[in-house]
């Protein structure tokens, strides 16, 4: 997890945004998160570092970015004192005693050891749906949620272009392999937050004896076990959501942008950071994406639909491809935006329980089930699985509008969305 880097007035984008977060989870609210570093920014700021006993200047620097990491990633560390118990510090710190159990399975509240390290919970989500993401928020949240539930393992599959992790987590100890991918394209980086945000509930749900969907969350993960890479293109999310604004990669997508005047920037890029289209690097069909798209004009690196000179070509979809292939998934998940439909099938592929399971999908989400469009048939990640393996793979088009979706359209994705992933889940 990459250090949360200084701020100050002046300063905006996602970094700011998340700062504002943690602030308001601190209790000094600096108003709604709007990503600007404004008066009332660093009035919080300045409140938080009086309560803290930092010299109180307005400016998020490194200590006081370290005080406010707790909230951050929602725990902090406790060393256990003479006294002690789950009750008190559950009182102390505003959460709860269960809470405290299922991040420290290994300790009992009424035999605990002077000096020993506890994981606190605070009493607030890990996820927010209030502010965009970007690589390094995920590793935070990543982090967060391994903590708080240590049995959600979290791991990296590759990395990017410009060197990012592409993290994954992994809930469930079942025969049955599931695979759910987010955010292949940029502009569709909500997805990556509704994956974490499904990790999240879902685990909570298995460590408190609770339901996801209509399952019994714990019985579910007996049974399956449920891999996730929430957002296979990190680079490109960054650049749409501000993270990335500066630097040679940056300058080299300005170039690339320029040749494409009629795609907006950053907001309609979904290439890789090198302009390759990562849902269009799959071998699949993929010399049939190369004629439609290059019939479309996109022949060179591309804001949008460049397939690259071979397939796999980009690098991210050849981590996706090499995870694949080290596990026995049967049934996958791909979440782009937007659409509201479901796409189940690939050329004249039929995959046995397939359209059985997607018109269940559909059923529970409210989204259509419906067959691939030709101009978009060939080298996705859906279109390669399903013929490499004859198995239920699915693209699910969530939301409607247009890319990057709004984030006030977050809550209602999430709720059409989760019996749709927990379906899938019990269904593989």
């Amino acid at each position: 997890m990459a250090p949360i880097k200084t701020l100050r007035s002046g300063d905006r984008g996602p970094a700011v945004a998340f700062l504002q977060l943690a602030l308001y989870r601190a209790q000094t609210d600096p108003g709604q998160p709007d990503g600007i570093f404004g008066h009332n920014t660093a009035l919080a700021v300045t409140k938080f570092q009086t309560q803290s006993d930092l010299v109180p200047d307005g400016i998020a620097g490194p200590r006081t970015q370290e005080a406010l990491m707790p909230f951050y990633t929602g725990f902090r560390r406790h060393t256990v004192a003479r006294g002690d118990t789950f009750y008190r510090l559950a009182r102390r710190y505003g959460t709860t005693t269960s809470a405290i159990a299922a991040a420290n399975p290994r300790l009992r509240s009424d035999r605990l050891q002077i000096g020993q390290r506890l994981v606190i919970p605070l009493g607030f989500d890990v996820v927010s749906g209030e502010i965009p993401i970007t690589s390094d928020i995920a590793a935070v949240y990543i982090a967060g949620l391994a903590a708080r539930y240590p049995f959600l393992r979290t791991g990296t599959i590759g990395e990017s272009v410009m060197g990012k992790p592409l993290q994954s987590l992994t809930i469930g100890n079942g025969a049955a392999e599931v695979f759910f991918n987010g955010a292949h394209h940029a502009n569709e980086w909500i997805t990556a937050l509704l994956l974490l945000k499904f990790c999240e509930q879902y685990a909570a749900a298995a460590a408190f004896g609770g339901r996801i969907g209509d399952q019994d969350a714990a019985a579910l993960m007996e049974r399956t076990t449920l891999s996730v890479v929430p957002m296979v293109n990190p680079d490109g999310v960054d650049l749409v959501t501000g993270a990335l604004t500066d630097g040679t990669a940056y300058e080299r997508a300005v170039a690339i942008a320029a040749e494409f005047p009629q795609i907006p920037f950053p907001e309609g890029w979904k290439a890789n950071i090198v302009g390759i289209d990562p849902n269009l690097s799959y071998p699949a069909e993929w010399e049939r994406a190369r004629e439609i798209k290059f019939a479309q004009g996109y022949t060179r690196p591309a804001p949008r639909d460049f397939v690259g000179s071979e397939p796999l070509e980009a690098g991210e979809s050849r981590s996706v491809y090499d995870y694949t292939r080290a596990h026995d998934f049967r049934l996958t998940l791909s979440y782009h935006t937007q659409g509201e439909v479901i796409f189940w099938q690939f050329l004249d592929y039929r995959p046995p329980r397939a359209e059985t399971i997607g018109l269940a999908l559909a059923e529970v989400s409210g989204y259509t089930l419906a067959e691939t469009p030709y101009e978009s048939s060939f080298a996705g990640y859906k279109d390669w699985f399903i013929a490499q393996y004859n198995r239920p793979g699915y693209t699910v088009e969530a939301g409607l509008g247009e890319n990057p979706l709004p984030l006030r359209d977050f809550g209602p994705i999430y709720a059409e969305n989760v019996g749709l992933m927990t379906s899938a889940l019990a269904l593989a």
